[in-house]
């Protein structure tokens, strides 16, 4: 790995250790886990690597194949606002593991991304593999829901996103050739096996050649807007509410929305559209994969990503016409934006007979509508995979 020589260049020795946490795709399900929605996911063969070793007088130090700045801190010294950086998702996990555990010995490692960045949850992948690796100095040992619920306070609390636990859910439980059916109202959730009697399937990565931040984008407007809604529709239907910010869509029924849709404000409105009829297509397509019936499972990912342009009104120009590329290629079932939609890139569940042929049909009409991204679109073709080692 490149994080490994990286280590032996800087420090003149082998790294003491490896953790890894893969990236992740949600096929539907998206938009939704902020309002306790349900969601499916798939773990994938790629992700991030860090190559570390324990410093025994606290200190982090961190370096990252992707960035030039090292970032240096003590783990009974994490600065307490963000700073902005790369290292501030480190941070985070930092300040969230020491309110559990008495953290003793810090660390030194190189990150390694193996996909480019922007819309495959890259931020819950960094955090869980730098929490696995703290954790292993210290000997601390976490349940798998511990570590997503420590990564998503990190990133909600440190560096201020309003994510739910859809990436994290799905970078730690998910299991090779199975489909996570998770609920995150509770945190219940269901491996669902592919059926020997589904057609063989492959999950193709095509990256934008744009950069994604959640921080910088409109991600928070967005939920904001779903809550907006929601605590319109408590209100116009005699339910009793408290707090803004503790509205939530499941906490509302679907007649409810719907009988009371026509008097929200058309943004608001269309977030809960979002968030009503995603709900119907992740329990729709977990029956599909149960049946094997990939072709209704893509064709509700192909939905769910429409109504992310149309509802949740997220993508940039370039996603938007990914999708649609995707949406007319021959042995693409189905497909959707990755990651909050904002930039980023689209997964696509492809037959793997026609491999070549989408490739060069997806590139070759995306590349002409953008030529200037050549040096940076990328397509991936990958597996499913087991979750992060813990």
């Amino acid at each position: 790995m490149l994080c490994e020589e990286r280590f032996f260049e800087i420090y003149g020795r082998d790294a003491e250790g490896i953790s890894f946490a893969p990236y992740r795709v949600c096929p539907i399900g998206a938009h939704s886990d902020h309002n306790l929605g349900k969601i499916t996911g798939f773990a994938i063969d790629k992700g991030i690597s860090i190559a570390f070793s324990p410093k025994r007088n606290g200190v982090v130090e961190m370096s990252s194949l992707q960035f030039q700045k090292r970032a240096q801190w003590h783990i009974s010294s994490v600065p307490q606002n963000k700073e902005n950086d790369w290292a501030d998702y480190l941070r985070g996990a930092t300040l969230a593991l020491s309110k559990l555990h008495t953290l003793e010995v810090g660390l030194c490692g190189v990150i390694e991304g193996s996909l480019p960045i922007g819309g495959l949850s890259s931020s819950a992948a960094v955090i869980l593999a730098f929490l696995s690796a703290l954790c292993r100095v210290n000997n601390i040992s976490l349940s798998p829901q511990e570590m997503i619920d420590t990564a998503q306070q990190a990133e909600m609390e440190y560096v201020g996103v309003s994510v739910g636990k859809l990436d994290q859910s799905c970078e730690v439980l998910c299991k090779k050739d199975h489909l996570l059916y998770l609920d995150t109202l509770d945190g219940s959730y269901e491996l669902i096996k592919t059926p020997g009697t589904m057609k063989p399937y492959k999950i193709a990565i095509f990256f934008s050649g744009l950069e994604h931040s959640l921080v910088g984008s409109k991600y928070n407007m967005r939920v904001d807007e779903l809550r907006a809604g929601v605590y319109a529709l408590q209100a116009f239907s005699g339910m009793e509410y408290g707090k803004f910010g503790e509205a939530n869509a499941r906490n509302v029924p679907p007649e409810t929305y719907y009988k009371y849709k026509d008097k929200l404000p058309l943004p608001w409105a269309k977030r809960c559209e979002h968030w009503y009829t995603e709900f119907k297509r992740v329990e729709e397509g977990a029956e599909a994969w149960r049946q094997g019936d990939i072709e209704t499972f893509g064709r509700l990912s192909f939905e769910s990503g429409r109504s992310s342009i149309k509802n949740w009104e997220s993508g940039a120009p370039e996603q938007i016409r990914l999708y649609e590329i995707m949406t007319e290629t021959d042995g693409i079932y189905g497909g959707r934006f990755c990651g909050a939609g904002f930039k980023g890139c689209c997964m696509a569940f492809i037959d793997p007979s026609y491999e070549e042929e989408i490739v060069k049909n997806v590139s070759q009409k995306y590349l002409t509508d953008f030529p200037h991204l050549k040096e940076k679109y990328s397509v991936h073709i990958c597996e499913s995979a087991d979750g992060a080692e813990i």
